[in-house]
């Protein structure tokens, strides 16, 4: 893909990778700005429920408008290939960003409370993350954390509106175990449908991440990993973290 262009999309350098899509750094020769172009994996490039699937995404993710949620500009398809135009994040991931010993305490509060001023957006819009977790949220060089990857994203379940047009909007997210194991709430281990609080359990994994440089839940095995947040208590926290986020933690994973 590199040096193609996909409509006035140059293509300039691959940033990561996912099950859902592949992110390159593109520049918009139109208006003469770096983007972020998601595309489909090679192997899913053809693939009618993986293109409405990323269809999704876009839908979901712009109907967002807030400083802290990456922002989508286009989605289109150039050579038989979907993709996503969205805001180019200068930076890194949140979880490159964490030290072995936890982020200092003001750091902490300040990605915090911009992540949950994020989701509170989202969940106002009516739309739950699924797979909110550290690598998913990027950290700008002016110290702004932006909300990333909204391909396991649904609508917020509404048991009066649980039309077709819902199942449209999701396609092939049946509720139950999706994301990333570390961060799954509970609920969604026993294969529940998520909800709103799903996204502040892994708000609360995150905080803990922040705070103590480690996850609350561990274990040498994915089972392991799924009996440590299904049954036991999360892992203790430094002590130099105030009670007061020690209690914002406890709540977001209670």
């Amino acid at each position: 893909m590199l040096g193609k262009s996909l409509n006035h999309y140059r293509v300039l350098e691959r940033v990561g990778a996912g099950g859902m899509g592949v992110v390159y750094r593109a520049r918009d020769e139109n208006l003469r700005r770096d983007v972020a172009l998601k595309i489909l994996p090679a192997e899913t490039a053809g693939d009618p429920v993986a293109r409405t699937r990323l269809l999704s995404e876009a839908r979901l993710a712009s109907s967002l408008n807030h400083p802290n949620i990456c922002t989508i500009y286009e989605v289109g398809e150039a050579e038989g290939q979907a993709f996503i135009a969205m805001e180019f994040v200068e930076g890194e991931t949140l979880s490159a960003r964490i030290p072995a010993e936890g982020l200092p305490v003001e750091t902490l509060l300040h990605l915090g409370e911009q992540l949950a001023g994020g989701l509170e957006h989202a969940h106002a819009h009516g739309v739950i993350h699924r797979d909110l977790k550290s690598s998913n949220i990027r950290v700008t060089t002016e110290g702004r954390s932006k909300i990333l990857d909204f391909g396991l994203a649904e609508r917020v379940p509404q048991a009066e509106t649980a039309t077709a047009e819902q199942a449209e909007a999701t396609p092939g997210h049946a509720p139950g175990a999706a994301g990333t194991l570390s961060y799954m709430a509970p609920e969604t281990l026993r294969g529940e449908a998520p909800d709103a609080r799903s996204d502040l359990w892994a708000l609360g994994v995150i905080l803990h991440e922040m705070a103590a440089g480690s996850l609350p839940f561990r274990g040498a095995t994915g089972y392991a990993v799924s009996s440590a947040i299904l049954r036991d208590a999360p892992a203790g926290l430094p002590e130099a973290v105030p009670q007061g986020l020690r209690e914002v933690i406890r709540r977001c994973l209670a």
